[in-house]
């Protein structure tokens, strides 16, 4: 569909486009609806089994849209507040939640809450001149959509602090060097590597792996008593799987296994 998101259907995957290029895909209502509406079929769609992010023209997504929060028409008093409360941490949520990978593919800046929406995904790959700006100090606010989160479990404190009180440009290229995104890739390859994976992962085993994210996600505030019960309860339930039965049966076979990425037929 065109608007202020497009979304392609193609090959077993999604691939979801924010589309106000001429506002560097800056947040409306609108957009936010749009996308919020078409990653919620994507996950309801059993033959859709990944999905990619990613933005038109130069950059992936500046954010909020500030002429949507020109204090002049909000008041003294605006209430930011209900802004993530309806919009932002309902998509991060969504997004987390997915039964199935979420690709970010950045493209360009990704300043804001557009940087934290990209690192909420399961996988990020940004384009060699992309760079993650944690812009917020710049208009005296804070961090929102989970940057103080994830900016903090994955880079650690000190990285963190000074990225969202300094609000200097991360280039792609440290960004991954950090360990913040999965890797940094010629601009040109973005796309091309963002659809082979989406693809790989269509014909992956997506029952698993939506487990394997629920893990990996539960790590970050599970003791280890608690981790190992989880990863014995999930393994439980991924061992019930048809795909299970079908990898163990393909290996004895020598053949490529033909999984279905359900739970059971």
């Amino acid at each position: 569909m065109d608007g202020e998101v497009i979304v392609e259907k193609t090959g077993g995957y999604a691939v979801i486009t924010l589309n106000r290029p001429d506002k560097l895909n800056a947040f409306t209502v609108a957009q936010h609806e749009s996308l919020r509406a078409a990653l919620q079929d994507a996950g309801a769609d059993e033959t859709c089994r990944a999905v990619i992010l990613t933005g038109a023209g130069r950059g992936f997504c500046a954010g909020q849209d500030l002429g949507d929060r020109d204090p002049k028409m909000l008041g003294d008093n605006p209430d930011l507040g209900a802004t993530i409360e309806t919009y932002y941490n309902p998509l991060v949520r969504l997004i987390r939640s997915m039964q199935k990978p979420v690709i970010c593919a950045v493209n360009g800046v990704a300043a804001g809450a557009g940087a934290n929406i990209a690192l909420a995904c399961d996988i990020v790959i940004a384009a060699r001149s992309a760079k993650f700006i944690q812009a917020f100090a710049k208009i005296g606010l804070v961090p929102d959509s989970g940057g103080t989160w994830q900016l903090a479990r994955l880079i650690g404190e000190a990285r963190a602090m000074a990225l969202c009180l300094t609000a200097e440009p991360l280039p792609a290229e440290k960004a991954a060097e950090w360990g913040l995104i999965w890797k940094a890739v010629d601009d040109a390859a973005l796309m091309d590597e963002a659809r082979a994976l989406a693809a790989r992962f269509a014909s992956a085993p997506t029952y698993a792996l939506a487990l394997t994210k629920q893990a990996i996600q539960q790590a970050a505030i599970n003791s280890l008593d608690a981790q190992l019960d989880l990863e014995r309860e999930l393994q439980r339930e991924a061992g019930r799987s048809d795909d299970y039965k079908e990898g163990v049966q393909a290996f004895l076979d020598k053949r490529a296994p033909l999984f279905t990425g359900r739970k059971r037929a």
